[in-house]
């Protein structure tokens, strides 16, 4: 990274929040993170593990999470794991796979949905409020799919 050599990071690398990190505020990655300390914000990313000395205070979006750990928010996910040490406090929203271990606590309702989550890369690579204007300076009319089939 600082030397003459450019790395190209790929996303199947894995980052680590150790248990002697504390982060408040968004994490977002496009890659797997697996979190062992601290995290009050919601969490963005591809592939999620909460470990058993790991929290979270805020909601989840990944399309694999598996959780060992505490977490205080929503699940919205393709697949989800709770292990037999994990607690969920929060509602759980899953489109493939829910699986859940022997011991695991769950205070919250469970959703299966028919339609797959974003990924992280939809959230980091999206285009800012600034950049989704038209050169007329008024902002574009943003239309959902799912909201058309209701129209």
């Amino acid at each position: 990274m600082f030397g003459d050599k450019k790395k190209n990071i790929s996303d199947s690398e894995r980052s680590l929040i150790s248990e002697t990190v504390s982060i408040d505020g968004t994490v977002n990655s496009s890659g797997a993170i697996d979190i062992a300390g601290l995290v009050k914000g919601p969490v963005f990313s591809k592939e999620l593990v909460i470990k058993e000395t790991g929290s979270v205070s805020g909601a989840i979006e990944a399309d694999q999470v598996e959780i060992y750990g505490h977490l205080d928010g929503k699940i919205s996910a393709d697949n989800v794991v709770i292990g037999s040490t994990g607690v969920v406090k929060g509602d759980i929203e899953f489109s493939s796979n829910l699986r859940t271990e022997n011991g695991a606590d769950i205070e919250g309702y469970i959703k299966k949905s028919q339609t797959k989550t974003k990924s992280a890369g939809d959230f980091l690579f999206s285009k800012t409020k600034e950049e989704k204007k038209k050169k007329n300076g008024k902002p574009e009319a943003v239309v959902n799919k799912e909201s058309e089939a209701l129209i």
